[in-house]
């Protein structure tokens, strides 16, 4: 599944004393808690998407979701949900490490862009992002 940036899980929702609990039947270990049902979603595309990234940054390869169809159910009152994450976004909001980068540019575009006080790292990454689809 090399290069996939957005997922999507089918997650189960149960409803507990104190709120949800959802878990991951293809993912095991990929489980969270939420007061509401929303609370709930939004922390399952947490742990879905620390889940995924930690795959990634440990080199392994990242499981084929199931459909929701082979989701089995085991408690009645569970809920299957689809929960979905993009790898992207979570690169960037965790991977903030800076690289070094040497790159050359014709002189006369150096001399412009330095006259509008342009600042080149960030011009790359705004470029490198439009390039990648990310936003």
């Amino acid at each position: 599944m090399a290069n996939k940036e957005f997922f999507v899980y089918p997650a189960i929702f149960e409803k507990t004393q104190t709120g949800y609990s959802v878990f991951f039947p293809d993912l095991p270990g990929c489980f969270t808690v939420g007061n509401t049902l929303e609370e709930a979603h939004l922390m399952a595309r947490e742990a879905l998407g620390l889940h995924l990234w930690g795959f990634e940054c440990d080199g392994d390869e990242i499981p084929e979701a199931s459909s929701v169809d082979a989701i089995q159910k085991k408690q009645p009152g569970e809920v299957i949900g689809l929960v979905e994450v993009s790898l992207a976004a979570f690169r960037a909001k965790l991977d903030t490490r800076a690289v070094k980068k040497t790159l050359t540019i014709p002189y006369y575009l150096n001399q412009m862009a330095e006259k509008k006080k342009i600042n080149f790292s960030q011009e790359l990454q705004t470029a490198l992002k439009n390039r990648l689809g990310i936003r």
